[in-house]
């Protein structure tokens, strides 16, 4: 069995561990960061994390945690297939000699390139998702002109594409590489740095499952923290209206964002994002390395 296809199956397991953990998280993320700004004297539709929680169930049972997981659940294989494939063709091109690790440096390349790549997937899967997660808020501004509110995720993709087109789909794509570029640098330069620490020196083909997991969540805090603002800006603008947007770009939406909110406004649901993180991409990297481990 070639690398390649080792590391599409075992990234593709990765994926829907990372989504079956975290969705619930993100949904609540997307509620936060796209509800729209209060008219003044009026509180926002949600106080903060736990009242989306509440409202959501409240509004649409459980299930409404998992509202657009469709989306990501018919495309996780291929985005996570292929960023760890593509991380692992990196990997294979900065190592010195066969069998040697890569160093910290060269993981946060590898991770930049597969981040590059995986752009391309996540862009329209994040925006079909997003416009489903954000429903509540889309619902209001779709019945006030009369349009009716699409039901799922082919649904969505339909109505994107009447109304923009295919490129349509491809909305956001800047702030998405903005994303994904430098968060996969850091979480994967992060998750092998932790790694060696664990394991006490470069070789860490015997660590421990509990210091995988740590190393993993770890890691995907680090991939939050240090773009989560371009992820809220990614998420307005995917939300956004098509025919009569709010935002021009990436640089109107967070100069809007900033004068709505403050700099505080490019950290709505930040809370859920960390909370998400952590077990989220401890899973992830656990059912990585168990299932490359298992194929040899």
């Amino acid at each position: 069995m070639g690398d390649v296809l080792k590391d599409l199956t075992a990234g593709t397991i990765g994926g829907a561990a990372n989504l079956i953990v975290g969705h619930p998280f993100d949904t609540i993320k997307v509620k936060l960061q796209s509800q729209p700004a209060p008219a003044p004297g009026q509180l926002p539709k949600y106080a903060g994390a736990i009242d989306a929680v509440k409202q959501t169930i409240a509004a649409e049972g459980p299930r409404g945690l998992y509202k657009g997981m469709g989306a990501p659940l018919a495309t996780v294989a291929a985005f996570n297939a292929l960023l760890f494939s593509v991380r692992g063709q990196m990997e294979a091109i900065l190592r010195s000699e066969p069998g040697v690790p890569l160093t910290v440096k060269q993981q946060f390349i590898a991770g930049a390139g597969a981040g590059v790549a995986a752009s391309f997937l996540a862009c329209p899967t994040e925006l079909i998702k997003c416009r489903l997660q954000a429903q509540s808020s889309l619902a209001e501004a779709a019945a006030a002109s009369g349009v009716a509110v699409p039901k799922g995720p082919i649904d969505v993709a339909k109505h994107v594409v009447r109304d923009a087109g295919a490129r349509g789909l491809f909305k956001g794509l800047v702030p998405t590489m903005g994303r994904e570029v430098p968060g996969n640098a850091v979480m994967f330069g992060v998750y092998e740095a932790a790694k060696q620490y664990l394991a006490g020196g470069p070789d860490t083909s015997n660590l421990g499952r509990g210091s995988q997991i740590m190393a993993g969540g770890l890691a995907g805090a680090a991939f939050w923290l240090s773009v989560y603002p371009t992820d809220v800006v990614k998420s307005v603008i995917q939300v956004d209206d098509y025919k009569k947007p709010r935002y021009s770009g990436s640089l109107d939406a967070v100069r809007k964002i900033v004068a709505a909110d403050g700099v505080k406004g490019l950290y709505k649901g930040f809370g859920p994002a960390m909370a998400r993180s952590v077990p989220a991409n401890a899973a992830t990297f656990v059912a990585y390395e168990i299932t490359r481990s298992a194929l040899g």
